[in-house]
């Protein structure tokens, strides 16, 4: 492993070049993004050592990290370019319509779709940091349809950066993130919404704010250049589980509507299992 070029150089790209060039020092990092001061704070902070448009025909891996919904076009044009050794990873955040795009390319075996399970409220390559990876979840689809030997180059760097590999189809992964991710994220923005609507007649409101209501509303911090591409990308899962959140909140207005407080009591007993599963991630 010599070469490793990364077209989106902020959260997810620069951790992740932050965390392997600890580990295996003698690999160049080159990169390029869209936004030139997120070219030169990379290069500022030791993420890549070259700034350049696109990889040499001898890169070991090609990392896309953009949004979602410039993936498809951007990694049809990387294939179409890349030398006979070089695997390209994508760290998207949604699959089926990325796969599905790439299925019939004539070098769709140089492609391996992923997803880290990483991430933080803030963006560009200020936000990254070297152990952002460490001990996550890398989601892998569609792994039969890569090639074995460039796969083995994946599978070196994410052993390295310590990642735990999970294999699903684009279709479930796409909709179980919807649940788990997706709808997290539009539940914070909405918090964050309906707080500072109420801020325009109480303007005291976040001085009541506590601990909760900040672990609740951090997501809201996120970046839409990343989020509304997601949701686009996603909308068929997203909007299944925006619906099915609406009703339960409309079940649990309706019981607070009737006095139902035992109802409301039983409720949430029931959903303190949560802790259960989460106790043992």
């Amino acid at each position: 492993m010599k070469k490793i070029h990364i077209v989106g150089l902020g959260l997810l790209g620069g951790s992740f070049a932050l965390a392997l060039k600890k580990i295996r020092p003698e690999i160049k990092f080159t990169g390029y993004d869209i936004n030139p001061q997120n070219q030169i704070d990379a290069l500022t902070l030791g993420i890549i050592d070259e700034a350049k448009p696109e990889a040499d025909q001898d890169t070991d891996i090609i990392i896309l990290a953009t949004p979602a919904d410039t993936l498809p076009l951007l990694l049809e044009d990387v294939l179409d370019k890349i030398g006979a050794e070089t695997l390209v990873m994508d760290f998207g955040s949604t699959k089926a319509n990325l796969c599905a795009k790439i299925a019939e390319h004539p070098k769709r075996a140089h492609y391996l779709a992923g997803h880290p399970i990483a991430g933080t409220e803030y963006s560009g390559p200020k936000a990254a940091k070297a152990d952002l990876l460490d001990r996550k979840v890398f989601i892998v689809c569609e792994m039969e349809k890569t090639d074995l030997h460039l796969k083995s180059k994946a599978y070196e760097v994410l052993e390295a950066l310590n990642m735990k590999l999970r294999f699903m189809d684009p279709e479930e992964h796409d909709s179980q993130l919807a649940f788990v991710s997706h709808l997290s994220h539009i539940s914070s923005f909405m918090l964050g919404k309906t707080v500072l609507d109420k801020m325009e007649d109480d303007k005291n409101i976040f001085d009541m704010a506590g601990s909760g209501f900040a672990s609740t509303v951090r997501l809201a911090k996120s970046s839409p250049a990343m989020w509304a591409p997601i949701i686009k990308e996603n909308k068929k899962n997203i909007l299944e589980a925006l619906s099915m959140y609406i009703a339960n909140l409309s079940k649990f207005r309706d019981k607070i509507l009737a006095d139902d407080y035992d109802g409301i009591f039983h409720e949430m007993e029931k959903i303190n299992k949560i802790r259960d599963i989460l106790d043992l991630e």
